[in-house]
């Protein structure tokens, strides 16, 4: 058979039934009655017969990961070097594994959830024993497998394959650079090499910037299969409640009228445990999946959901792609996202298998406050960014994260991706030992950042559009990623009315807001001193002594929940008015304190090494929320029958608080290393009140002022400090 050239017609039907049969096994249908698409198979036939590179933007569902396995059986029966797919998503690795097999194709991966298989899966490739080997981009630029085993791979490669390629683009919702070292790779594989990429959410301008990029090294350019966006089986809706203890509630009453088992996304960590326990409570075998859920429970809660013995997860963005569940019946989510793209992705996990699938947006007033946070950690300024480049070039070493994050005012994932964006621009290389810098010339692109922005501003704009629309919803997410065939859907809540309403039963609602009405939440003291003090002229190290160390702690909430969350965030707001304490606040701050003394480890729990009753409340300086912070102490003295023993100062006279670093700990800790002091008045009753003291504050960001505040009342002869501030950041 003629490949990489013309065919005939013989040859070409004689692919395409070869094709059909590896289609039937991947599938599971040993009658082999399966049948490409014709979609499918113009893919198939560029990459096999004319070694093509490809970019297919389809709908989720669409058979985007048949194309490349089939693709891989038919090319690796030809005699050609293994698959290498780059992905992003460990779900989706271990499905595709597993799917790999049933078409009697090896897959293999290495990805940060297995280092312990690293050594013996390249073994196994360089033996020729694996038709596919999945790769997790950050593999890209580790120094070992960029420098050793990536080359030898690139020219052994029968099929490059960029799976969520949109993650390529500056322009994407959900850039990576990480994924901008495939550049690199495509500009060295060997001529005639297919390249396959797929996306299921890339507006114009990202597609292309892919179809550009895949372009790189190739004599031929990119053929693009773009197909229509629409999702027979959703049907989507947006119900608007008062509250988050009504979502709660209409969740709690609702879940079982939803077909089949699903997922609930929630915006933040703190949201999706608040809700997994929650609809535990209310009797709902629901479990949740977080960035910091660990991967053997990561794992246990995908089987859960794929065999339905859970009715649904209650996830972030940790699983926003990377599930490949075919008859999940819905998607609600808990909280907007802030992008129509990334939000179209998720609900596409829905209804892949079956003809009907739910997908509800409930809205909350918190939404915008979560999306400024996280808008806040984009790319830094340029002076930062112009620091870390200047302090590299200083080092006569290669300086690693934990060096580099004291030198510079970035806290370590926010320094990590900029490292990374800096290495795709060759300013600086990644090496054994760390980061080093390249001398070459660098330019902040301040245009594209500043467009970036401005494209930010925009989605969430989109998303407000979103939910307020009387229009096709379906047909405005299309519209959104540029699909020239939008029309309305007929069966979205605007098109064919509402299919939900908004009752909930008292039962429910009582125990919501129970439920998030219970003030309290841990604050554990920092135990290590940040690493790198001495290079910033501050001489501590190594573990905080216990002589030194807080007590573990208490907030009244997180900024990021949907509970107290909510109640706090218009208090605590830069630019809010510093007011008096409100009433139910310090009520609610008191009931923290009786549900702490009693609790376990609490000062009248009982337990032998349970310690004493704080004798005392002490405040801390602030500059920003005085009155707040000074009341709250008062308040809790007064209900305590507790004497108010003064306040941490700072060191130095003036009006101006010492500059302290929000994001990272070394400088934090610097800044307040002898700014902060104990006045003599507040370190005599201190040591004279005979027993521990409550330190009181108003949001603890990093918990490094708790630590630093701490450690000089213990050396004033405090026999120890118990932390409580109204709210933490996480």
């Amino acid at each position: 058979m003629l490949l990489h050239g013309r065919m005939t017609n013989a040859d070409r039907a004689a692919l395409r039934a070869e094709a059909d049969a590896v289609l039937a096994r991947l599938v599971g249908d040993p009658a082999g009655a399966a049948r490409l698409r014709e979609d499918q198979w113009t893919a198939i036939e560029a990459l096999v017969a004319q070694k093509q590179r490809a970019l297919v933007v389809q709908r989720t569902g669409w058979g985007k990961s048949a194309v490349y396995f089939v693709a891989t059986s038919l090319l690796r029966a030809r005699g050609s070097g293994p698959t290498v797919i780059v992905s992003p998503l460990l779900a989706l690795m271990r499905n595709q594994v597993e799917a790999a097999a049933r078409a009697g194709i090896t897959a293999r991966t290495i990805n940060s959830s297995n280092p312990e298989e690293w050594d013996a899966v390249r073994g196994e490739v360089a033996a020729g024993a694996v038709d596919v080997l999945l790769v997790s981009p950050e593999r890209l630029n580790n120094p070992d497998f960029r420098d050793k085993v990536l080359p030898a791979l690139s020219a052994a490669t029968g099929l490059l394959v960029v799976d969520e390629a949109h993650c390529i683009s500056d322009w994407g919702h959900d850039f990576r650079p990480d994924y901008r070292r495939l550049r690199t790779m495509l500009a060295e594989l060997p001529a005639g090499v297919p390249v396959l990429a797929t996306t299921a959410t890339a507006n114009a301008r990202v597609t292309a910037d892919v179809a550009e990029q895949l372009g790189t090294g190739a004599g031929t350019g990119t053929l693009v299969l773009r197909g229509p966006l629409d999702r027979e089986s959703l049907s989507l809706h947006v119900l608007r409640l008062p509250d988050a203890a009504h979502r709660l509630a209409w969740l709690a009453d609702h879940l079982d009228e939803l077909p089949g088992s699903g997922i609930i996304y929630t915006l933040t960590v703190a949201a999706a445990d608040e809700v997994a326990a929650y609809l535990r409570q209310r009797g709902h075998p629901v479990a949740s999946y977080t960035g910091r859920t660990e991967d053997a429970e990561r794992r246990q809660a995908e089987d859960d959901l794929l065999a339905n013995r859970v009715k649904a997860l209650v996830a972030t963005s940790a699983l926003g792609m990377g599930f490949d569940k075919p008859d999940l019946g819905f998607v609600v989510h808990l909280g907007s996202p802030s992008s129509p793209i990334a939000y179209y992705q998720q609900v596409g996990r829905a209804g892949r298998g079956v003809d009907h699938a739910e997908v509800l947006l409930l809205p909350g007033k918190e939404d915008e406050a979560i999306w400024q946070y996280f808008a806040s950690v984009a790319f830094p300024p340029e002076e930062l960014v112009r620091r870390t480049l200047d302090v590299l070039a200083r080092s006569e070493r290669p300086l690693s994260l934990p060096a580099l994050e004291p030198l510079v005012e970035l806290r370590r994932t926010r320094l990590e991706t900029m490292l990374k964006v800096l290495d795709v621009d060759g300013a600086v290389r990644r090496v054994k030992g760390g980061w080093t810098a390249t001398g070459r010339p660098w330019e902040y692109d301040t245009e594209r950042y500043a467009w970036v922005a401005g494209q930010r501003a925009a989605e969430q704009q989109a998303m407000r559009d979103y939910a307020a629309t009387d229009g096709c919803r379906m047909e405005f997410l299309r519209r959104r990623l540029d699909d020239g065939e939008a029309a309305p859907c007929g069966r979205c809540d605007n098109c064919a009315g509402p299919r939900f309403d908004d009752r909930v039963a008292g039962a429910a609602l009582d125990a919501a807001r129970g439920e998030l009405g219970r003030p309290g939440v841990e604050v554990e003291p920092r135990r290590m001193w940040p690493t790198g003090l001495a290079a910033v002229g501050v001489d501590l190290r190594g573990r905080i002594p216990q002589g030194e160390q807080p007590y573990t702690g208490r907030a009244l909430g997180r900024l990021s929940d949907i509970g107290w969350g909510n109640r706090l965030r218009p208090l605590l707001a830069p630019g809010a008015p510093d007011t008096e304490v409100p009433r139910d606040v310090l009520d609610a701050v008191v009931t923290v304190l009786a549900d702490w003394a009693k609790g376990p480890g609490g000062w009248v729990s009982g337990a032998q090494d349970a310690p004493r009753r704080p004798v005392g409340v002490v405040a801390m300086v602030s500059r920003a929320r005085p009155r707040l912070v000074g009341s709250l102490a008062a308040g809790i003295a007064e209900i305590g029958r507790m004497p108010l023993l003064g306040s941490v100062a700072y060191a130095q006279d003036g009006t101006e608080a010492p500059p302290l670093s929000r994001t990272n700990g070394a400088q934090r800790v610097r800044g307040l290393h002898g700014a902060l002091t104990v006045p003599q008045d507040l370190s005599a009753a201190t040591a004279g009140a005979g027993g521990p003291v409550l330190l009181v504050d108003d949001l603890a960001e990093s918990g490094w002022t708790l630590a630093v505040a701490a450690r000089l009342l213990r050396g004033a002869g405090a026999e120890g400090v118990f932390p409580l501030v109204l709210a933490v950041q996480a």
